[in-house]
């Protein structure tokens, strides 16, 4: 009996205990009848143990894995930028700036040149064209159907190749553009991509851009600023400065139609 007892544990161990002291103190008729009750008490503390060692145990739940975690979708970027495609985007864009010499109605000023333009600033003026952080109404209504990629394959296929940076001053510069070198160059080509080139741009639209910084139809903190303190005769003295250097951007040929293209 003594080996029969250790699967059932600290219970059985404990009832035999009871049972031999029991015996000392009882005559043979009584410590007979108390042997067949506690081989009942144990043999029910053995069916006891034997079905919680087969009940399921309850489980922790599962710690959360990484794969369970939420996945955080990527923000929608444009491709690569393709200039054959900017090509058939900008059809419409070529209707003024393709063509040489060609003004704004009203007010009258020329539309700028594009061709050897930054791609980056290209971009970043028709957000802000789109976005009313600049006042055009005929730009405005041009925008709103772009897509990013169609943004990023018209600023492409408009800049071509980018003017290149000499770093050199071509002459003298004056005192009102001293603070506009840092960021357009002294050659009038940006140094940095984010920037606009103005080497050989229209010198009217020059103006008309200085101006539209200054009472805030153009939306760009640093710019208002810096134009806040030009006088008239400043913006015309940095509008001259820029228009003349050279190389210098160019306007971008506009092909005779779109059937002739394609």
């Amino acid at each position: 009996m003594g080996s029969d007892c250790v699967p059932f544990g600290p219970v059985c161990l404990k009832i035999r205990g009871r049972f031999l002291r029991g015996l000392t103190k009882m005559g043979r008729g009584q410590a007979t009848a108390v042997r067949v009750l506690t081989i009942a008490a144990m043999a029910g503390c053995a069916l006891t143990g034997a079905l919680a060692a087969q009940a399921p145990q309850a489980q922790a739940p599962a710690a959360p894995t990484a794969a369970a975690a939420p996945a955080v979708a990527a923000a929608p970027t444009a491709s690569a930028a393709d200039a054959k495609r900017g090509k058939i985007v900008s059809y419409t864009c070529l209707g003024c700036h393709g063509v040489d010499g060609y003004k704004n109605a009203y007010p009258t000023y020329s539309v700028p040149e594009l061709l050897g333009q930054n791609e980056q600033y290209l971009v970043t003026a028709l957000h802000g064209y789109r976005d009313g952080d600049r006042s055009h109404i005929t730009m405005h209504s041009q925008t709103q159907s772009l897509s990013e990629q169609d943004m990023a394959d018209v600023a492409t296929f408009l800049a071509g190749k980018p003017l290149v940076a000499s770093g050199k001053a071509k002459e003298s510069v004056p005192q009102a553009a001293q603070l506009c070198v840092s960021c357009h160059g002294q050659d009038g080509i940006a140094v940095a991509p984010i920037y606009p080139s103005l080497a050989g741009q229209h010198e009217d639209y020059l103006v008309r851009a200085l101006d539209e910084y200054k009472h805030g139809g153009r939306k760009n903190a640093i710019m208002r600023t810096f134009a806040a303190n030009l006088s008239e005769a400043d913006i015309s003295t940095v509008a001259a400065y820029f228009s003349h250097l050279t190389p210098g951007l160019k306007t971008e040929e506009r092909p005779a139609s779109f059937l002739e293209e394609h």
